[in-house]
């Protein structure tokens, strides 16, 4: 998907935003490692965004902006949240929209798919998924199984924050579905290096990982990655 000059300008300032208020956590000497398996000198963690109300609001406001500028809100029915760090970004999307909320639970809490969505869900109803971050996509992928099996229609995804390294388009690629994300790690390099907010260690091994993200990952301890 190309993206605008604009939409440029927004990305760097969203990326800014979140390093200023400690979302961005770097460990040069020890990798984290994701639930995932993969391993990365860097983490986002958009669940601090909840303590933040102006910052919380614009980036509502940007979120809408964007989706209506894609045209991921024409004829949604529903707004639906992944559990946990995504409800409350739904929830406050759904409330601006009108819309009905439901939530998507990472494992059902009972027999029949229908115990891993709260909410109503009707059949045919076409569905926003929306969480805080994409990391390796696979939790979405379950999220999507789950929201399928009840018969819900999906073809976009919108998260704060995409890492945009692994190879999350074959983890999705049975469902169709197109992620949006107001930032990436390479937003986050270019707001960083610009404004002098991270030292410039922390942002040379950024700049490696994101060059070879799963060599990188692989070489510090990460999974091996092959096509599913």
């Amino acid at each position: 998907m190309s993206i605008s000059r604009t939409e440029l300008a927004l990305t760097t300032t969203v990326a800014k935003a979140l390093i200023e208020a400690g979302c961005v956590q770097f460990r040069v000497d020890e990798p984290f490692r994701l639930p995932s398996g993969w391993t990365s000198p860097v983490y986002m963690d958009c669940r601090r965004l909840i303590s933040f109300p102006k910052l919380r609001r614009d980036l509502v406001s940007e979120s809408l902006r964007l989706l209506r500028d894609r045209n991921c809100l024409e004829g949604i029915d529903a707004i639906v949240g992944a559990e946990s760090s995504g409800i409350a970004l739904a929830a406050w999307i759904a409330d601006t929209l009108q819309l009905p909320l439901q939530y998507v639970r990472k494992k059902a809490k009972g027999l029949g798919p229908s115990t891993q969505i709260e909410g109503v869900v009707e059949t045919g109803d076409c569905v926003l998924l929306v969480d805080d971050l994409m990391a390796a996509g696979e939790s979405k992928r379950e999220f999507c199984r789950a929201l399928n099996e009840v018969g819900a229609k999906m073809k976009d995804i919108f998260v704060i924050f995409d890492y945009s390294v692994f190879p999350t388009a074959e983890v999705l690629e049975r469902w169709g579905v197109t992620v949006h994300s107001l930032a990436t790690w390479q937003d986050v390099l270019v707001a960083a290096r610009c404004d002098g907010l991270v030292d410039s260690r922390s942002l040379n091994e950024l700049e490696a990982f994101l060059k070879d993200p799963v060599a990188w990952s692989h070489a510090h301890g990460g999974i091996v990655w092959t096509r599913r």
